[in-house]
């Protein structure tokens, strides 16, 4: 079992029942399905709300999605956590501005792979709040 967690790589058809049984917990335990783009959102009020709070307090989203720490919040907080833990108990943990898998495709520009990464974040939380989270 140990040798599990050794792995650089995991099958993702384990990884997709592992998440498939996370979600059916949250949701018999919570009532809700996991989700991280309103997490997104109610970061940017905490941070909003540290220089203009009225602005916050008048905002209707906000009045429906407090902009406060919650249990989805604490989801994205420890799948930063854990992917750290992942990479570093694996012994595939290293800091890079491009990865060698993108430097192969779209060659060594790290201000080209941090805009697309920008925009395609961009487009990714557009998509998922148009869906509903």
């Amino acid at each position: 079992m140990l040798e599990l967690f050794l792995q650089v790589q995991w099958s993702p058809y384990l990884v997709g029942a592992l998440i498939g049984v996370l979600s059916c917990f949250a949701f018999l335990s919570v009532g809700k399905l996991l989700g991280v783009s309103t997490s997104f959102a109610r970061t940017a009020g905490m941070i909003e709300r540290v220089f203009v709070p009225d602005r916050v307090k008048g905002n209707p989203y906000f009045q429906e999605e407090k902009p406060e720490i919650n249990w989805q919040w604490m989801l994205v907080v420890g799948m930063l956590i854990g992917s750290f833990l992942s990479a570093w108990i694996s012994g595939d943990f290293s800091i890079k501005a491009v990865p060698g898998l993108w430097e192969t495709q779209f060659g060594p520009s790290i201000w080209f792979r941090w805009s697309m990464a920008f925009v395609g974040g961009v487009i990714l939380m557009f998509g998922a709040r148009l869906a509903g989270g």
